[in-house]
């Protein structure tokens, strides 16, 4: 299925012999084919080709490889902000004005990931 109602055509070309000295397809190559075939969703292709390939860089011109993430990268983010949202949910459920212990360090979190305008958000409902 294309744009709307309209069907699209996906045509992989490479060029290759095989044979010995020539052009072969590298195991990501295949990876890639594999995930290609398997699936239509763009965002699961994206995703399986940011784990193969890398990171890359944001504001730079790298487009793949190990970009410098100090604390995390988004594979690994990725695999816990289901768990952030439920442990946000809980706080915001119980301490929804975020005056006790554990909401108070999240105002301090909040305040050095400079997102402390959130807070106003949070009492808002």
């Amino acid at each position: 299925m294309g744009r709307g109602q309209g069907h699209s055509v996906c045509l992989l070309l490479w060029q290759g012999n095989g044979g010995e000295g020539g052009r072969t397809l590298s195991e990501t190559a295949k990876q890639r084919l594999v995930t290609m075939r398997a699936s239509t969703d763009g965002f699961l292709i994206a995703e399986e080709d940011l784990r193969l390939r890398g990171a890359g860089e944001i504001l730079g011109t790298r487009q793949s490889g190990e970009a410098g993430f100090r604390i995390a990268t988004p594979e690994q983010t990725a695999a816990l902000i289901q768990t952030a949202t439920d442990d946000a949910r809980l706080l915001v459920d119980r301490d929804g004005g975020l005056e006790g212990v554990r909401g108070q360090a999240a105002r301090t979190a909040l305040y050095l990931f400079e997102r402390d305008a959130a807070v106003g958000l949070l009492r808002g409902g």
